[in-house]
């Protein structure tokens, strides 16, 4: 196990921790406490180097004194390593159902690499999320092994091990329990069921999928009458799901020639990535405890619609979204991850963003209601071939950019316009970094000043 966490390295649900002390191991158990679980590697750098020799009893002395910490107490259970530079702990922490501060009344919440801090209002909405209860942890009534499909079993395994995850030796059963798949008598959970179900939708009529397409922008059929394209209704575990989905997707997505130099280019309607992206966002992150709705995806002729039942889970707000990460399912989150269908915890709607803009389009738009969350990507049908911009651009930069391939150039007033809730110094530093990256050229002098590219 503690091979596969070197390789990921800190970030969503891995800490490495030099030099522990009682304080920083209490923030860091909190914050995985409170968010996707995690485990604390004691004694390594950041590059994953062993730094000290960490013995049964240190560890568990600095352990006692972080417990004593947190409110209330956090579960862990460890484990001792020997590496070729010398000893490390792994300590692990489960997500819990109940929130969690330090003594001194700070709550953190883990996002990527880091312990960050909630705010009254944040730590208000994730304390009733946590009050709601950890659904795809409960055991399923009347499910058992048999009900689970061994050929996706096997197939999980598969890829699984290709990722360079240790595939444990003992009973299968034993592994299905340690992922939250399964509890101790054998009875397949919520998320056991998702992941590895023979027909998950007997037990859970509404995990399934509804595709449908629309001929025209609005919900109607042709000459504006009542009806649709197509409609497709799809069922498996959360794998087959995702594949059968994207899909169907990708057959009715169009496809433009673009001649790029000597080049011709198949262009895809919308960008690949940004679909699977909020495909996989919308079957992870729904509320399964809603049992009246699936989740939607609606082509219409100018926009794709993924719609996902159940608000946004934990502190997340239309406002911090792609800052921050919570899950809402974070075992069905993490079986996906070890399948390969995520690319990185905690990463993924910035990149969506990101290729939204870098394909020349608008960047996806997102509205949170109490009980569903809609993801809109809108096409655009006619437009110049897209530049390839450096990844290492924020959001605002790659708006910036493709403002500028659009009108030729860009002022510090255009760029305000374009962000009116972004800090003006903010902005100017923006158009600084984009000149200082060789993307731009500065014309002109004080009020005159615009750029363009370079």
């Amino acid at each position: 196990m503690v091979e596969n966490l070197l390789k990921r390295g800190p970030g969503q649900t891995v800490a490495f921790e030099p030099h522990p002390n009682a304080t920083s191991l209490a923030e860091t158990m909190v914050a995985f406490a409170n968010a996707d679980g995690g485990t604390i590697l004691i004694g390594l750098d950041g590059q994953g180097q062993v730094v000290d020799h960490m013995v049964d009893e240190a560890a568990q002395g600095h352990l006692v004194r972080a417990l004593v910490m947190c409110r209330p107490p956090v579960v862990t259970d460890w484990e001792q390593y020997d590496l070729p530079g010398g000893t490390v702990v792994a300590l692990k922490i489960a997500r819990s159902p109940e929130l969690h501060a330090l003594a001194d009344g700070r709550v953190l919440i883990r996002v990527g690499a880091e312990n960050r801090p909630m705010g009254g209002e944040a730590i208000r909405h994730l304390a009733a999320t946590k009050s709601s209860g950890d659904f795809e942890s409960e055991p399923i009534e009347g499910a058992t092994l048999v009900d689970l499909d061994k050929a996706v079993l096997d197939e999980y395994m598969r890829h699984r091990a290709e990722r360079g995850y240790r595939v444990n030796s003992g009973r299968l059963q034993d592994h299905l329990i340690e992922m939250g798949a399964m509890v101790e008598d054998g009875t397949p959970t919520v998320a056991g069921m998702l992941l590895f179900g023979k027909h998950p939708q007997t037990f859970l009529p509404q995990s399934g999928l509804i595709f449908v397409k629309f001929l025209g922008k609005e919900a109607r059929g042709r000459d504006g009458l009542a009806g649709y394209g197509r409609r497709v209704e799809i069922e498996g575990p959360a794998a087959r799901i995702i594949e059968r989905a994207w899909q169907v997707v990708n057959e009715e997505m169009r496809v433009e020639a673009v001649v790029n130099g000597l080049r011709r280019e198949e262009v895809p309607e919308y960008p690949r990535f940004a679909v699977r992206e909020a495909l996989v966002n919308a079957v992870c992150h729904r509320d399964y405890r809603l049992s009246g709705r699936r989740v939607e995806i609606r082509m219409y002729d100018d926009r794709l619609e993924l719609i996902s039942p159940g608000g946004l889970p934990g502190y997340i707000t239309l406002d911090n979204i792609v800052e921050e990460h919570f899950s809402r399912n974070p075992r069905l989150v993490a079986g996906l991850f070890q399948w390969g269908y995520i690319e990185e915890l905690g990463l993924g709607i910035d990149r969506m963003i990101e290729e939204m803009l870098q394909h020349g389009h608008a960047p996806p738009s997102f509205e949170a209601k109490p009980y569903s969350f809609t993801v809109r990507l809108h096409n655009t049908l006619e437009r110049a071939p897209a530049r390839s911009w450096p990844s290492n651009m924020n959001e605002r930069q790659l708006r910036a950019m493709n403002l500028i391939e659009e009108q030729g150039r860009i002022t510090n007033r255009d760029y305000r316009q374009l962000c009116p809730d972004v800090n003006p110094e903010t902005l100017r530093l923006d158009l600084v970094d984009l000149v200082d990256k060789g993307l731009l050229l500065k014309i002109g002098d004080k009020k005159g000043t615009y750029y363009i590219l370079k």
